[in-house]
């Protein structure tokens, strides 16, 4: 039986921050004892870390990152190797992932083509969504056989006509089954239909640089298309979870059907919460790094993701982590911004931003936790194996240094991609020393985990639902 013991730090959940001792055990949390009394005297171990003055949380819990994702004739940058390896330098200690169903395939061939990708080669844990692009009677069939195996969620798209795109007959028919079955229904909500229209206006008048993708991709269509994910759950009496909310009026939406009393929920992204239009409009194509969908919004929008995230109305910061390179891959957009792959970096810098956002005053320490670890486990049933520190609990511990000062950059972040989208951003926070199933993957800053250590996580259902 190996024993570890962290020592002296502030010990942070989603409820509560007490300074304790923590006591693990072949890779689970046996015991916390307050620091300085009796019980945690007599904690004893093979290893002792001393967390002084630092930070104890749990591991983060990524909910949404595409590692390897075909998009627009190419992939994301980052493997589930390198992918992986730079969430455990960022404090992310469990991902999970999208299995793509191609249209014309079964859903079992997609996650079994996800699962030979990650399989040996990821540095932390990870489980699987399924993006659903192919809704017929034998998709349905199959969604129920992996609930059962552990895969709970299922991913639509009401964007992207001819890729993923599901009409909302194909959309209810979805949810109907994963009323049935216990599955948690993930959208992406924004009219397709609509924008494409919009695209090739904007193109025919000549308006092809990266800004003119955020201009089409409308906040209004966003919040249609929440408005109308948030019905068609509530005719099937499913609950709905809305990724990457961007705009003042999808939360809107999403306020209301709460106040209404329904199991609606919704996530954003740090690059909602810290950029804005102002990056897409950069000069010389620069703003082609800022490209994703949904889209960076003006500034003044960012009040009500801070807001909805205060109230719950907004109730996981995900990443949304696809990233491609500015060379050889952003440029495919060069003259079209519709032909620019749809996706940022940002995996690694997840918990360091909304440790600044706690610097800031934005949120408190225990809602970073909260939304960051706590909720995103319990959101896709991990909870109380992931995202706490508590008796029984994987060992995934961070050591966090509330006080070191960093500069976020290309040239020492460990994603592989080519540029950050936070280029030069000074933030206050730190990872120091991370734990997956009381294993070192980073120690003192120095990286000490393997590709292979991270292990497939079976999912059971919402643990959210009220």
């Amino acid at each position: 039986m190996s024993r570890t013991v962290i020592r002296g730090g502030l010990v942070i959940t989603a409820s509560d921050e007490i300074h304790a001792d923590v006591l693990i055990e072949d890779g689970r949390i046996a015991a916390l004892a307050a620091t300085g009394t009796p019980a945690a005297g007599a904690f004893t171990a093979d290893r002792t870390l001393d967390a002084t003055g630092k930070y104890v949380l749990p591991g983060g819990v990524d909910a949404h990152t595409h590692m390897e994702l075909p998009f627009g004739g190419t992939f994301a940058s980052d493997t589930f190797e390198t992918g992986t390896r730079a969430a455990a330098w960022g404090g992310t200690t469990t991902v999970v992932d999208f299995a793509v169903q191609s249209v014309g395939r079964s859903l079992r061939e997609g996650l079994d083509a996800w699962h030979a990708k990650a399989e040996g080669n990821c540095a932390v844990d990870y489980g699987f969504h399924m993006i659903v692009s192919d809704v017929n009677d034998d998709t349905l069939k199959e969604m129920d056989l992996l609930v059962d195996e552990g895969v709970t969620s299922f991913k639509q798209f009401m964007a992207y006509p001819g890729v993923f795109y599901s009409d909302d007959g194909q959309i209810l028919r979805a949810m109907q089954r994963s009323a049935d079955n216990g599955g948690l229904i993930m959208m992406h909500a924004e009219n397709g239909i609509a924008i494409d229209v919009l695209v090739q206006q904007a193109l025919a008048r000549g308006e092809t640089a990266p800004r003119h993708h955020g201009e089409v991709r409308k906040a209004l269509l966003e919040a249609e298309a929440t408005h109308r994910a948030i019905r068609l759950a509530q005719v099937a009496g499913a609950p709905l979870y809305v990724v990457h909310v961007s705009a003042a009026e999808a939360v809107a939406e999403l306020t209301r059907a709460r106040d209404d009393g329904l199991n609606v929920f919704g996530e954003t992204c740090p690059q909602y919460l810290f950029l804005s239009t102002d990056n897409l409009a950069e000069p010389d194509f620069e703003g082609a790094k800022y490209v994703c969908s949904t889209p960076l919004r003006p500034r003044e929008h960012q009040a009500s993701l801070w807001r909805g995230l205060r109230t719950n109305d907004l109730q996981v910061v995900s990443t949304d982590h696809c990233p491609f390179c500015f060379v050889g891959q952003k440029e495919l957009g060069r003259g079209d911004f519709s032909k620019i792959p749809n996706g940022l970096p940002g995996v690694e810098h997840r918990m360091d931003l909304l440790h600044q956002a706690v610097v800031d005053g934005h949120i408190s320490r225990r809602r970073w936790i909260e939304i960051a670890c706590a909720t995103p486990a319990r959101m896709f049933g991990l909870y109380p194996k992931k995202g706490t520190l508590a008796p029984g609990a994987d060992a995934d511990v961070v050591i966090y240094d509330p006080h070191a000062e960093q500069v976020l950059s290309a040239e020492t972040h460990h994603m592989n991609v080519d540029y950050s989208a936070y280029e030069g951003k000074r933030i206050t926070g730190r990872v120091e020393t991370v734990l997956s199933r009381g294993v070192p993957v980073i120690t003192e800053r120095e990286y000490t985990g393997r590709a292979g250590h991270g292990a497939y996580t079976p999912r059971s259902t919402c643990q959210y639902l009220t």
